[in-house]
């Protein structure tokens, strides 16, 4: 299963337009950055990089994690940094909020 952590200011857009990094406005990237990185969507292999996205959160207020569906892992790619993203939008009906509200915890939070 692959996963997209972001701020929850950005639900409404997702839950609209899906996931578009050429719509990115509301807030910051999940490492805090203003623009998109790289021209696609950040996405998890599993669990333990959505915990690790959810310690790294420099939104500024609490994340949503977002299921994946139907996006074969073979089409991500790698960024020098190890992260993997896809390099096209993602419709809004392969999408599951399956965490809503996430606190900022861990490095984050200090």
């Amino acid at each position: 299963m692959l996963f997209h952590v972001t701020s929850v200011l950005n639900r409404e857009s997702i839950l609209e337009h899906g996931l578009d990094w050429t719509r990115m406005a509301l807030a910051s990237g999940i490492a805090g950055s203003r623009r998109p990185e790289v021209e696609g969507v950040f996405l998890c292999c599993g669990e333990w990089e959505v915990d690790w996205f959810i310690k790294l959160n420099n939104t500024g207020g609490p994340v949503d994690v977002w299921a994946v569906e139907g996006v074969d892992e073979a089409e991500l790619i790698e960024t020098p940094n190890g992260h993997s993203y896809l390099p096209m939008k993602i419709a809004s009906t392969q999408l599951a909020l399956v965490r809503k509200d996430v606190p900022v915890t861990g490095w984050a939070a200090q």
